[in-house]
């Protein structure tokens, strides 16, 4: 309903509805052929009609061209319905002119299936109507299950998505084609019906939501929703159709709308204070409905709409938020900015709610008309990204290197082409889609360099690592969340600013357990890759989880014509480059030491292999080498070499107290060990545990810190460390 704020103060609220598209007049026209050339065929005239309303000067010729080569193409075909086919192509191009689409995109509509369903050919429409519109002809056409097979439903939208990425119009067509087939699905078995809403569901929708076309995204909800959850759709229309009853009051009385007598006074108050405002009430889709129902368990008269409020400027969205809660209580908590940090799919508008004098509390939009447009058909509003001017449907302007930037282009449709290049299988791809696709916000971090990088909500340093370097991200060592030290395994949040840092070893590889932590399509599937393609360290990585000592890094290979012989030749080195005061009988063998116990000379020692031939040196009596003993694990003979620099890991046990930190690291200093890494556990019962990993310069002057750390006042404990040491 709206309620201009200038208008007399009696001014009826109006609920706006979406136009309906009469497939029965589009039947009987089509049916009577084409007519001629010297004006528009009545069949198309709505579509020029709501074209013109968006782009009045817009060339219908080619419209006019467009629609005769697709009748005459489609003329004898018929739709499961039994009406003739080119109401479908028709019904899609006026939705597409409803939302304001260019003149280029409702043309390629006009004849998206004449090349898939027709004796038309590509060459033809290049010919006829220019390289564009041939693009997203092609873009949308659908691959033969002759020649893919089950693989052909996966491999299209690969294809569709491949082409959105050049174009996004090309995903326009295609949500317009699924919404007419959804509103015409009840002709079809009810088996496909399901089959088609569930691929609507993980995949039509959540694209549409990504590329900001609301105003079909929630029809394409109700539609499923109706057809995969029956009951709960009947329950939901009951609710509403109860609702609009008492809205309109029993028996000619008067109406019982609280969201109506809310709108009536914010409409009341915007023009008191001389702001030029429209006031719509926003019925709620039936999807919407439900979830507010789940979410507060009982309905309330003003859960089934929400107040719109439209604007000129900017400044007007937050001159109306001010009066809006100034003259009325506002429930601070729903309040939300998307107008200074507008959604990842281009959604901008103010979010807040108010309680009516009644109590009433009514959620509100506040946005401007451009706004709107945007939020109602989103990459749709914006016309032809390449041409100069939109809307009018012209050709684009290629820069001087052939390849277009495409300004629409979000970071997700980016993330997608970049991991789908990574998953040739079509069941990967599938299944990897649909997982993609579920995630529905964003966040942006920042890098060290000055750089972004988008990503999904949740994801996590590993996340970060391939998003950033590719498979270069196999040898990340760790990261810096915000200046600080933190796991690989990290969340990431809105705003962080993360570092990076990789070993220098381009031998190094994954962990299994990165798995646990990434997110994205594009991490999952590299380092899955990664194993596969080296089944000898995940086979490792079994049996060092089954033995409790992790995971080890992937060893440095050694180079041609450097092996070394059983207790001769160069060093062995650890994976992180520190050289490793051991020696194994093992030709070529690379040795690390173990970080569950960091053993030192002169410990008793023993070794077990490892991913790629690498030898794993343990003290005796740690339990790691323990377990490995108890499952078979055949280890290895270890010797001391001659070299006096160690790395250790010392747990500090202590009372909390201030000073303490500083008190340990000194005393740390003043033994000449450096520290390689520390991590300070939060206090439990006044109690504080410290694990540093410490760089040596003599292993016989280990006894000697310990016993130092332990002079430490509040300390009570130094010890070797028996587990993994996790650093942050």
């Amino acid at each position: 309903m709206s309620a201009e704020a200038t208008s007399p103060p009696d001014a009826p609220i109006r609920r706006r509805g979406r136009p309906r598209i009469d497939l029965r007049r589009l039947g009987r026209v089509a049916l009577l052929g084409p007519t001629s050339r010297d004006r528009l065929p009545d069949a198309i005239s709505h579509v020029a009609e709501a074209h013109r309303a968006h782009h009045p000067d817009a060339d219908l010729s080619i419209l006019h061209r467009a629609y005769v080569l697709a009748e005459s193409s489609h003329r004898g075909q018929t739709r499961k319905s039994g009406e003739p086919y080119i109401t479908h192509p028709l019904a899609v191009t006026l939705i597409l002119a409803q939302l304001g689409a260019e003149t280029t995109t409702l043309t390629a509509s006009l004849l998206h299936d004449t090349v898939e369903d027709t004796d038309v050919t590509l060459d033809q429409v290049r010919e006829q109507f220019g390289k564009e519109v041939c693009y997203l002809v092609d873009g949308v056409t659908k691959l033969e299950k002759v020649d893919y097979g089950a693989a052909a439903e996966p491999e299209t939208f690969r294809k569709m998505l491949v082409a959105t990425g050049d174009d996004v119009r090309v995903m326009s067509i295609k949500l317009a084609d699924r919404l007419h087939n959804m509103r015409t699905l009840g002709v079809m078995r009810p088996e496909k019906q399901a089959r088609t809403a569930r691929v609507t569901r993980d995949v039509l929708i959540p694209l549409a939501e990504r590329l900001g076309v609301q105003a079909l995204k929630t029809e394409l909800e109700d539609l499923v929703f109706a057809i995969l959850h029956p009951e709960e759709y009947e329950h939901t229309r009951a609710l509403i159709a109860a609702a609009s009853e008492r809205a309109a009051g029993p028996d000619g009385a008067s109406p019982q709308d609280p969201l109506a007598a809310i709108a009536e006074n914010v409409a009341t108050v915007l023009r008191e204070a001389d702001i030029a405002a429209e006031v719509l009430i926003r019925p709620r889709h039936f999807v919407s409905v439900h979830r507010v129902g789940i979410k507060r368990g009982e309905l309330r008269g003003t859960d089934f709409g929400r107040l719109l409020v439209l604007v000129g400027e900017d400044a007007d969205c937050y001159a109306v938020l001010g009066e809006l809660h100034t003259c009325f209580t506002p429930v601070i908590s729903e309040f939300k900015d998307f107008i200074a940090a507008p959604k990842f799919n281009l959604y901008q508008s103010l979010h807040t709610a108010v309680v009516g004098p009644d109590g009433a509390v009514a959620e509100v939009l506040i946005r401007t008309h451009r706004m709107h447009k945007v939020a109602e058909a989103g990459v749709i509003a914006l016309g032809n990204p390449y041409a100069a001017e939109n809307g009018t449907g012209a050709q684009a302007a290629e820069p001087a290197d052939g390849e277009r930037a495409d300004p629409t282009r979000p970071g997700w449709l980016s993330r997608l082409l970049a991991w789908q290049q990574s998953a040739p299988d079509p069941d990967t791809f599938w299944t990897t889609l649909r997982a993609d696709l579920a995630q529905d916000r964003e966040i942006t971090v920042f890098r060290t360099d000055g750089g972004t990088l988008g990503l999904p909500a949740g994801a996590s340093c590993v996340d970060a690592a391939y998003a950033q370097y590719g498979d270069d991200a196999h040898n990340c060592i760790g990261a810096r969340v915000n200046g600080r030290l933190a796991t690989l395994g990290t969340v990431l949040s809105d705003g962080d600013t993360v570092q990076l840092l990789l070993a220098e070893d381009a031998a190094s590889g994954p962990s299994p357990d990165w798995l646990d932590h990434a997110r994205t399509p594009a991490a999952r599937i590299a380092i899955t890759g990664w194993f596969d393609a080296h089944p000898e360290s995940a086979e490792d990585s079994h049996h060092d989880r089954a033995a409790g000592s992790g995971p080890e890094p992937r060893p440095r290979a050694v180079p041609p014509g450097k092996a070394a012989e059983p207790g001769h030749g160069p060093r062995p080195r650890e994976a992180d480059g520190r050289t490793a005061n051991a020696v194994v009988d093992r030709p070529d063998a690379t040795v690390r030491l173990a970080g569950c116990c960091t053993p030192v000379p002169p410990d008793a020692v023993t070794g077990f292999v490892v991913r790629g031939g690498a030898v794993t040196v343990h003290r005796l009596e740690c339990p790691a080498a323990v377990r490995m003993r108890s499952v078979g694990r055949v280890p290895v003979e270890v010797s001391w070499g001659d070299a006096a620099e160690c790395r250790v890991t010392l747990v500090a046990e202590s009372f909390g107290r201030p000073r303490l930190l500083a008190d340990l690291t000194e005393a740390i200093a003043t033994a000449d060990a450096a520290i390689v890494s520390a991590t300070v556990e939060p206090p439990s019962e006044q109690r504080v545990r410290h694990t540093y990993t410490l760089q040596l310069p003599d292993a016989a002057g280990l006894p000697a810190l310990m016993r130092a750390m332990r002079d430490v006042p509040g300390v009570y404990d130094v010890s070797r460390a028996q587990h993994p040491a996790a650093t942050v």
